[in-house]
């Protein structure tokens, strides 16, 4: 009998096995093809190494990079590096084994060209190359989310890494920036100049106004009043003085 039982613990412990669930990752078990239990998030899973197996499914972010052409919405074919980056949602895991297997990488890429396509025919190959290139890589993020989230993938963003454009079309978005910055720099200068100008006009007209008020404020008595006290400075002089009149402005000649 007590060989039996220890016949028994050597058996069991050769059919038994662990797997070790790491953070960023999702467990569940496998037995004769057929899902068991619920999704283990983290942990140790024992099981029984002959029937059953565990099968690993990564929830960390995953960064799928593809070299790929899209369209344009004149035709053009633009060659361009993306990162797509996405995790699968660990409550989903089950479901995504039984519906798509283990080649989901496929499904993510599929359809990332299906939603690529249907975004970027809708813009000019410009604006791949310039500010639109945000708002692409967000509508083809969301469209792909419609497809992938109800299938247990979160999409958390799509990024353009680089734009190849058509050597004659990059040439000419390269013109039309140059004379773009050509045209806000001569702006620039147009409005320095109208700033100048209307400063050297504020200067006249206060100098002008300025001459006005003096010339207003001075009257024949004043000029008299003036007179006088120049006279009545020079004959506190000692210096010899000629001094020449019409009776209204005197000049005078230093006769030392």
């Amino acid at each position: 009998m007590r060989a039996l039982c220890m016949l028994s613990l050597i058996s069991a412990s050769l059919f038994t096995s662990c797997a070790i669930i790491r953070p960023g990752e999702v467990g569940v078990r496998s037995s004769f093809g057929k899902l068991k239990g619920e999704v283990k998030t983290s942990g140790m899973i024992v099981y029984n190494a002959f029937a059953t197996k565990v099968i690993k499914i990564p929830t960390r972010t995953i960064n799928r990079e593809l070299n790929i052409n899209l369209p344009s919405k004149e035709g053009l074919t633009i060659q361009s590096d993306i990162s797509i980056l996405y995790h699968i949602k660990g409550e989903k895991a089950k479901e995504l084994i039984q519906n798509i297997g283990l080649e989901y990488d496929q499904i993510i890429t599929s359809v990332f060209r299906s939603a690529a396509a249907d975004v970027c025919a809708r813009y000019f190959a410009k604006d791949m190359h310039s500010g639109e290139r945000d708002k692409i890589e967000k509508e083809i993020c969301a469209k792909m989310n419609e497809n992938l989230r109800p299938r247990g993938f979160e999409i958390e963003s799509v990024l353009l890494k680089s734009i190849v454009l058509p050597a004659g079309l990059a040439k000419a978005v390269e013109s039309k920036l140059e004379a773009e910055q050509q045209a806000q720099q001569m702006d620039f200068v147009l409005m320095r100049e109208r700033k100048e100008a209307e400063r050297k006009k504020v200067e006249a007209e206060g100098t002008r106004d300025a001459q006005l008020i003096l010339s207003e404020g001075l009257t024949d008595q004043i000029l008299q009043l003036r007179n006088i006290e120049m006279m009545r400075e020079l004959i506190k002089s000692n210096n010899t003085k000629v001094i020449i009149t019409d009776g209204k402005t005197p000049a005078f000649i230093d006769a030392k």
